[in-house]
């Protein structure tokens, strides 16, 4: 079979050609006194053990190598958006449930909002935004 010259896949192949000639640029520096800094704060506030699962003293903090100080950061900023989708998510069921609640007379606001938390594919979807 004789190859066909189609003029989208010729630009399709040129933008992919170029696009791997583009070497990576360095990666990007981390202010890694700054992510220790916010680690020794979460210390202070006595949720490390909740929000990255150890307990780390101040001093500890201090002393962790660069690459523990990353993974620590990490974790804890997976956990402060988790809370945040949470939060939104709470938020964005109670201002559903008033606004229904004006058109349809709703007997307990309360009870809706905990089964709709509780419900599989809310809580489901809520998960995979994190």
């Amino acid at each position: 079979m004789a190859e066909q010259n189609d003029p989208v896949m010729d630009d399709v192949m040129a933008l992919l050609e170029a696009e791997s000639a583009i070497a990576p640029g360095p990666a990007p520096t981390t202010n890694i006194p700054a992510l220790r800094e916010e680690l020794a704060k979460l210390v202070s506030s006595g949720k490390c053990k909740e929000a990255i699962g150890v307990n780390l003293s101040q001093a500890q903090v201090h002393q962790l190598d660069p690459k523990d100080v990353m993974k620590y950061h990490k974790r804890y900023e997976i956990y402060v958006g988790g809370k945040t989708t949470d939060s939104m998510i709470d938020n964005f069921l109670t201002l559903l449930i008033k606004a229904v609640n004006q058109v349809v007379g709703i007997d307990d606001a309360d009870a809706l909002k905990n089964e709709l938390k509780n419900d599989f594919i809310i809580s489901k979807d809520s998960a995979d935004l994190r």
